[in-house]
């Protein structure tokens, strides 16, 4: 996970004219544009823009892209609020990261729901399975927001103010209960598809949550206890020879020669000491 981490970094480093400028701006406007048809044609009629394997099998690869134009809401308040909400959110991640690590993050959020609403229609022999909107990619704009910004003051609903981090839980939350509900009413590719866009958040913040759990820290305290093992066994191994420093070259040893200075060459595998006549003149060790 980490080395995926890091081959994004690189990436959008290397790639900086990668992606779409302003991609949130265009999403937001299809959607909203996507709504005002479904007011005159009905919800139904735009079901052609829904992916699902069986039409994509049968030449209609246009919607590989644009389920994410479809709104994934149809009640128009809620609809305003959030779009404004996510153009926000995301011109700001887009700022903070760059047009190429922005566009790389939704591309990868959708290849993903892609990808497992493709894996469970070979599975089940059932080509229908769909996805209808961005609703899970949608929603981890908002944890990138609040992993970078948590303590961000955030208006909900443009009436409470709330910091991101207590936001992201409500998030959190959100994908929890659309999971469960999904699962209860047989939509498996819904309960897919909020599955996979954590792990898209996941990947991309592999090295935050890593921090945030504690991994690097029991990782440093288990090189603690094995380096603190090592000085005792060291201390003992000096009580038995008769000496601390011996120089692998010449074999001069601290107790012999007291005016020495002795060093570990950091460039050596393993720990090979020298005196201060041959640190930098020898053959460094491979093992």
């Amino acid at each position: 996970m980490k080395k995926i981490n890091q081959w994004i970094d690189r990436f959008a480093y290397s790639h900086p004219r990668f992606g779409i400028p302003n991609l949130m701006l265009y999403i937001v406007i299809a959607n909203a544009a996507t709504y005002i048809l479904s007011m005159f044609a009905g919800s139904a009629a735009l079901s052609f823009l829904a992916f699902d394997l069986y039409h994509v099998l049968h030449g209609e690869l246009w919607r590989l892209v644009t389920f994410v134009l479809l709104p994934f809401t149809y009640h128009p308040i809620s609809l305003l609020i959030m779009l404004s909400f996510y153009y926000f959110v995301g011109g700001t991640l887009e700022r903070e990261w760059g047009t190429a690590k922005f566009t790389l993050y939704y591309l990868c959020g959708m290849v993903l729901s892609i990808l497992s609403t493709i894996i469970l229609s070979l599975a089940t022999g059932y080509y229908g399975w769909s996805l209808s909107d961005a609703y899970y990619i949608n929603l981890t704009l908002f944890l990138a927001f609040a992993a970078l910004y948590p303590d961000a003051q955030i208006m909900f609903y443009m009436i409470i103010p709330l910091k991101a981090k207590w936001l992201a839980w409500a998030d959190v939350a959100l994908f929890a209960w659309g999971v469960v509900r999904s699962l209860r009413y047989g939509m498996f590719a819904s309960a897919l598809a909020a599955v996979v866009a954590l792990l898209n958040f996941v990947i991309f913040f592999w090295e935050d949550i890593s921090r945030a759990l504690g991994v690097q820290s029991r990782q440093r305290s288990r090189q603690t206890i094995q380096f603190k093992s090592a000085v005792r066994q060291q201390k003992r191994t000096e009580a038995e020879r008769g000496y601390r420093h011996k120089c692998e070259v010449c074999g001069r040893t601290d107790a012999d020669h007291p005016e020495l200075e002795f060093r570990y060459c950091s460039k050596c595998q393993g720990y090979h000491c020298f005196c201060s006549d041959h640190i930098f003149n020898h053959e460094h060790f491979r093992e």
